[in-house]
């Protein structure tokens, strides 16, 4: 079974870089993965979780052996490590990024790195860091992809095949639409997070606030607990297309304060706003423990399942969950989960011992 790509480069492995690389070996998508991150100590929790197979503490001639290059950096330094790259680069190599903006990535790196091709997964945690890294992240997420209008056809088949193939739902819209909603659904609520923990912060009475918040708050204030200097730098970068969606804000923060002297129109108000988050959807992720996972790759042949799962089962190992991956031409990938690690590692063996190659 070929995979889709050859090497492939993650270049900044946190949350985003870690769980792409952790997806691409899950599925069998690459030969090789490689990891580039300014920090040492990220390049040896990745290796040490097996997260890639080599990791470059700088950039050099390897990166021209690439086939997908994967710009996972924090956004305030996406643009200048994209230039870095561009003299590295074959021109065969596809490359993205994963940030959150859009527009002033794809305008700076269009046609300095050959075939490149922007893009953003709808997908995060107030976590970060590779060992928070999961390829359950990208499981069944919006991935937007947003070319350009010179973007090559073939460079954004590939980003589609990536997407497609690591689960995601790819959606193709322009640059600018992408920075304008964004602004609307993620980075303005990250600063409606802030808001409401400096309220509570600068309020005299902060000791009796903070024992009295319950789940709502917590829930609602839960993204303030990110990285500060990567968030920072998500909206200083998104400024314009945040700045309009505050006006908007404020023009209905406005309305919402006046309605508090008509109790009936705040009430049509309230049951339009609970309408329009009830039919928000539903996004399934996987929901096989991380820690008992494990991924078999499997040949196109007839009865691969049934083989997979009388072997186990004349073991006497249980199979708590059953997921079909993906399946191509020349084979695919089935990924369990266990009940324990120790019957993840006896399963291990013995699909290794009768000749499945598994992770």
């Amino acid at each position: 079974m070929k995979p889709l790509f050859g090497k492939v480069g993650i270049f900044g492995i946190g949350l985003l870089g870690g769980s792409v690389a952790l997806g691409l070996r899950e599925r069998f998508l690459a030969e090789e993965i490689h990891a580039y991150d300014p920090d040492p100590g990220a390049l040896e929790d990745a290796l040490a979780l097996q997260v890639v197979d080599r990791v470059h503490a700088s950039l050099g001639s390897w990166v021209a052996d690439l086939d997908l290059g994967v710009l996972a950096a924090p956004v305030g330094v996406l643009i200048s490590e994209g230039q870095k790259l561009a003299q590295f680069s074959s021109p065969h190599t596809v490359w993205t990024d994963v940030g959150s903006v859009k527009q002033p990535v794809v305008q700076a790196l269009t046609g300095i790195l050959p075939n490149f091709v922007g893009s953003h997964p709808m997908a995060g945690s107030e976590k970060a860091g590779v060992e928070a890294a999961h390829a359950g992240l990208l499981q069944n997420a919006v991935w937007v992809i947003t070319p350009a209008s010179s973007t090559a056809p073939s460079a954004l088949t590939t980003i589609r095949l990536l997407v497609q193939n690591l689960g995601a739902y790819p959606l193709e819209i322009t640059p600018e639409l992408h920075d304008r909603l964004v602004a609307r659904i993620s980075h303005l609520p990250y600063l409606l997070a802030v808001g409401l923990n400096r309220l509570v912060a600068q309020d005299p009475h902060q000791e009796l606030l903070m024992f009295l918040a319950a789940g709502g708050f917590r829930d609602l204030t839960r993204v303030a607990s990110g990285s500060p200097r990567m968030s920072r730098d998500m909206v200083v970068a998104n400024k314009q297309a945040l700045r309009e969606a505050i006006e908007d804000l404020r023009a209905i923060m406005l309305e919402l304060e006046n309605l508090l002297e008509r109790p009936e129109n705040l009430l049509e108000v309230a049951q339009e706003a609970k309408r329009t988050r009830d039919s928000l959807p539903i996004v399934k992720r996987s929901l096989l423990p991380v820690m008992n996972e494990l991924v078999v790759q499997v040949p196109d042949k007839p009865g691969q399942i049934a083989a997979v799962s009388t072997a186990l089962g004349n073991a006497g190992v249980n199979i708590k969950n059953f997921e079909v991956l993906a399946i191509r031409d020349e084979g695919g990938a089935i990924r369990m989960g266990f009940a324990t690690p120790e019957e993840r590692e006896q399963a291990r063996q013995i699909l290794g011992g009768i000749g499945y190659k598994v992770r």
